[in-house]
């Protein structure tokens, strides 16, 4: 039997395309109407085909900080977790707050799912406007703080699509340890 794998080890950070990945479920960095939008979740629902709007249309939207979860259709991956990030206002407006609960949320239902790997972008560092490194951080403490208290998943991607967001979030997983 191999050794348990240490936090650093399931916590995996890449420069990449998050519509590529073939994991079990994608997070979605979406609106609150979950049908569709720019960015991520654009590129999201064109790979995924016309079904997945049809799919969401059913959830009935989303809150922000909250987590959905719809098949992936067309994707590499499975499934398809929609969160809904804040709309940085400066900080001030409990944007922390609603983008840890996108990752707490979105990792608590891969776990329901039985899901094994799930794979993040940058959650409301694009039109959102939220600092990256600020976000880095956030991103980073919480996929740690779960991962420490469950085993069940296996791998947590963080992807990042540009140097500037990788670099970010290494400096934040370095932070926190993993130097």
């Amino acid at each position: 039997m191999a050794p348990p794998r240490s936090i650093f080890e399931r916590l995996v950070l890449e420069k990449g395309d998050l519509v590529a990945y073939r994991v079990d479920a994608i997070v979605n960095a979406a609106n609150s109407s979950l049908l569709g939008g720019g960015g991520v979740d654009g590129a999201i629902h064109r790979a995924a085909g016309p079904q997945l709007v049809e799919a969401c249309r059913a959830l009935g939207g989303c809150a922000p900080g909250d987590a959905k979860i719809t098949p992936g259709f067309g994707l590499l991956a499975r499934h398809v977790i929609h969160t809904v990030g804040p709309i940085w206002q400066g900080g001030q407006r409990g944007e922390p707050e609603t983008l840890a609960s996108c990752y707490r949320r979105s990792l608590t239902l891969a776990v329901e799912y039985g899901l094994r790997t799930i794979a993040f972008p940058a959650i409301s560092c694009g039109i959102y406007g939220y600092p990256v490194d600020d976000a880095a951080a956030i991103a980073v403490r919480q996929v740690h703080t779960f991962l420490e208290n469950d085993d069940r998943l296996q791998n947590v991607i963080l992807v990042c699509f540009s140097t500037d967001t990788f670099e970010a979030y290494r400096r934040a997983k370095t932070r926190l340890g993993d130097g």
